[in-house]
């Protein structure tokens, strides 16, 4: 059915009707472990363990943002 679709210059969703969802590309990273720089966080979504006892270990999120 999508080869037929796509002979006729359609998607096969287009003709079905649904909708796709694209993906979206990753964010950067705003945030790094300070001692493991593998360790990133984009600042999206549920903070990290790292991140959360890096704050109650007394630093700021400024001191863990990537420059």
């Amino acid at each position: 059915m999508e080869a037929l679709a796509r002979d006729l210059g359609y998607s096969l969703a287009e003709l079905v009707g649904t909708e796709t969802k694209t993906a979206r590309a990753p964010v950067a990273a705003k945030y790094r472990h300070p001692e493991n720089p593998a360790l990133t966080w984009s600042g999206r979504g549920r903070k990290p363990q790292w991140f959360v006892e890096a704050l109650a270990a007394g630093k700021t999120a400024e001191n863990l943002a990537i420059s």
